[in-house]
């Protein structure tokens, strides 16, 4: 759906899905610059950290911040809902708190927002078509009275997202990389090279299965794909090519010439 202009600052894509994978499986939930709000529809949401099976839980409403390792989310072979990501000013203004005091953690709307808890309930009660604007609504009212993050560190972080450098960044906004880094920290719960780090992690999934590995670390800035894939066994658990074949199992060229996996 459009995003209402007032959600806009605050919210990068809201979306529905009914997905049939055709078995029961595990997806692969990897990280990103934005905070991830997921209402299931029909069954709870089965997700946990990677690694981590305390973490693991069935979840009516799922809120996760800023974090750099992958979600493991356990299915039965259909999924239905609605998801949200949520800029960092987003946190502030519909959340009531920073987006630093939600990094790492996998975190039910009860614990955060309770004034939304009726969500998953009036989900249940919505046209598929209408699921989107229902919780568009819900958040517009959050909008009354919020708060922003501090102007300098909203221009930082968007920077750093973009692929500038710490030290560039720095200058830009007027602070010593020590100052930067604290306010950074303090906002999203990553350091200024972390949040540099998963922006470019983010942007290589747009061009990954579309060009040669060689070409996506070319154009998103890592020095090799060696290098590009050292990071993705980082943030995702995984090579590029095996995120491809387990998103995309029906793709026969995964352009994955040029070197093959190395530093994985």
């Amino acid at each position: 759906m459009v995003i209402p202009r007032a959600l806009q600052p605050y919210v990068a894509s809201l979306s529905t899905y009914d997905i049939d994978m055709g078995a029961p499986g595990v997806h692969r939930g990897l990280p990103g610059t934005t905070l991830t709000f997921v209402l299931p529809v029909g069954e709870p949401l089965d997700i946990g950290w990677r690694g981590d099976d305390a973490s693991r839980g069935r979840r009516w409403t799922t809120l996760s911040g800023l974090h750099a390792g992958p979600a493991e989310i356990h299915h039965d072979g259909k999924q239905t809902g609605v998801q949200l990501d949520l800029t960092t000013a987003g946190a502030r203004a519909l959340l009531g708190m920073p987006a630093a005091e939600l990094a790492s953690t996998l975190v039910e709307l009860d614990d955060v927002v309770p004034s939304l808890r009726h969500l998953p309930e009036q989900l249940a009660d919505c046209a598929p078509e209408a699921r989107a604007a229902l919780v568009a609504d819900a958040l517009l009212d959050r909008l009354t009275d919020h708060d922003e993050p501090r102007a300098e560190v909203g221009r930082a972080l968007a920077r750093l997202t973009r692929g500038a450098t710490v030290q560039d960044v720095a200058d830009d906004v007027g602070y010593s990389r020590r100052h930067l880094g604290t306010l950074v920290r303090r906002e999203c719960g990553m350091t200024p090279q972390e949040v540099r780090r998963l922006g470019r992690f983010e942007r290589t999934r747009a061009v990954l299965g579309r060009v040669p590995l060689a070409e996506a670390a070319q154009r998103c800035g890592y020095a090799d794909q060696a290098h590009l894939t050292r990071e993705w066994v980082r943030f995702a658990g995984c090579s590029p090519t095996t995120w491809l074949r387990e998103e995309f199992p029906f793709l026969q060229d995964l352009h994955a010439d040029g070197g093959g996996e190395s530093g994985a």
